[in-house]
């Protein structure tokens, strides 16, 4: 009887396939997943430079989980599902799409050889966007997007067609663009990347395989000199253990600074109402700004009956020296939201609970403001919440990703919601 190969509490089953760095298992305990395990090994030139690197495997782990994390927690679709081992992580068991989706913000490296004339450096905006074939004997030849609709692939019942190229065209812009900002959070210089996609069992197109050194382009402080990823290693015309340990050690630092990466939480939404009878209304604006990730306080003062008691609450809110958005709740004569935008340098949102009978007065006492004062006026609770959201991102890169992610999605469900009217 064959040996059952476990890694931490998984029990394998029978090996998927097996690449250059890693190696991917069947679960025996849950047919919908899948175990990839890294290798100490690192390649080049489609595994024709290749070396054994011992820790490497705990680095890629390291680094593909964190990155994998982050895309998840600001809504990117993943198979990644949890770490399973200092070498190994789980992953929802997908076919995999044969092209790897390739973004840039700089022009450089092969690029550079396929475009003659264009400088190194260059500078992309947008995001210049590439893909790819899958195949070594030919070093993986660039396919246009035409040509990928054109094949006809279909995984897990998917055909992959222009709606699912465009999607996948989307999600890999803006996984560059989430990554470029948590790296510059960093001093680092996201320069360019590669990303491949997989069909899970019930048939969602997520970023899958692995996304580590091997993937990207790094230069902390924008400095080329200093790149940090495995170009590193591709340069190398002679290879010598002080070579190999040098590139572990950028590879490293690399998983140094992730672990470092601390989201920042310098922010507080703060939802004041000018009666307890509008809680409800707040509760919604609420709801929606925890969905984009913003701290949330809300109280109750009124501007016309307590002056000071609502100016001492904005007072104690500044004195935390910390971003902050004030969302003001009054309807009939909105003293609230121009009383705060009178007396503080932060943004101000009015959203009056507006009722049928009293719609006109409402959002006019928000709107008619006194000379001089900032405050905007909104209907409804999610505008609210994404007015404060889009005041945050601009100092919080969690926030910014969500709210990305969130116009994304809208590129998966309405072309689908048109194929199903279209039947």
């Amino acid at each position: 009887m064959a040996e059952v190969k476990q890694v931490g509490e998984y029990k394998l089953g029978k090996l998927i396939i097996e690449g250059k760095t890693k190696q991917v298992y069947e679960i025996n305990s849950d047919p919908g997943k899948c175990l990839l395990l890294s290798k100490d090994r690192i390649t080049a030139g489609d595994g024709v430079k290749a070396h054994e690197l011992k820790g490497k495997a705990v680095i890629s782990n390291k680094t593909t989980s964190k990155v994998f994390e982050i895309l998840n927690s600001v809504g990117v679709p993943v198979s990644f599902v949890k770490i399973a081992s200092d070498t190994a992580f789980i992953s929802k068991k997908c076919e995999m799409i044969p092209i790897e989706w390739v973004t840039r913000r700089l022009a450089t490296g092969s690029f550079l050889k396929r475009h003659p004339g264009v400088k190194e450096g260059y500078r992309f905006a947008p995001i210049k966007h590439e893909t790819f074939f899958k195949d070594d004997a030919n070093h993986d030849p660039q396919w246009s997007e035409e040509q990928i609709i054109n094949a006809g692939f279909k995984f897990n019942g998917v055909l992959i067609g222009e709606k699912e190229v465009d999607y996948m065209a989307r999600i890999s812009v803006l996984v560059f663009e989430v990554l470029e900002k948590v790296w510059q959070t960093r001093d680092c210089a996201l320069i360019d990347m590669k990303i491949e996609f997989g069909v899970d069992t019930e048939g969602n197109i997520l970023v899958a395989d692995v996304i580590d050194s091997d993937s990207w382009r790094l230069w902390p402080s924008g400095d080329k000199r200093l790149m940090v990823d495995k170009q590193v290693y591709r340069n190398l015309t002679t290879v010598t253990d002080k070579d190999l340990d040098t590139v572990k050690r950028n590879f490293e630092w690399v998983v140094d600074q992730l672990e470092h990466l601390i989201p920042p939480s310098d922010h507080l939404v703060v939802i004041i109402m000018g009666s307890p009878s509008d809680k409800e209304h707040c509760n919604k604006i609420k709801k929606y700004c925890q969905d984009f990730g913003l701290n949330v306080d809300v109280r109750v003062s009124s501007a016309h009956k307590t002056t000071e008691g609502a100016l001492k609450i904005v007072s104690y809110y500044e004195s935390l020296n910390i971003k902050l958005v004030f969302i003001a709740v009054a309807g009939r004569s909105n003293g609230l939201g121009p009383v705060i935008s009178g007396n503080t340098d932060y943004p101000v949102i009015n959203c009056p609970p507006v009722t049928k009978d009293d719609m006109d007065r409402d959002i006019w006492s928000s709107l008619n403001v006194p000379s001089g004062l900032g405050c905007s006026t909104v209907l409804y609770p999610e505008t609210a919440a994404l007015a404060a959201a889009q005041s945050i991102a601009l100092s919080n890169y969690i926030v910014w990703a969500k709210l990305r992610a969130r116009r994304i999605n809208n590129y998966k469900t309405l072309p689908s919601a048109d194929e199903d009217i279209r039947r």
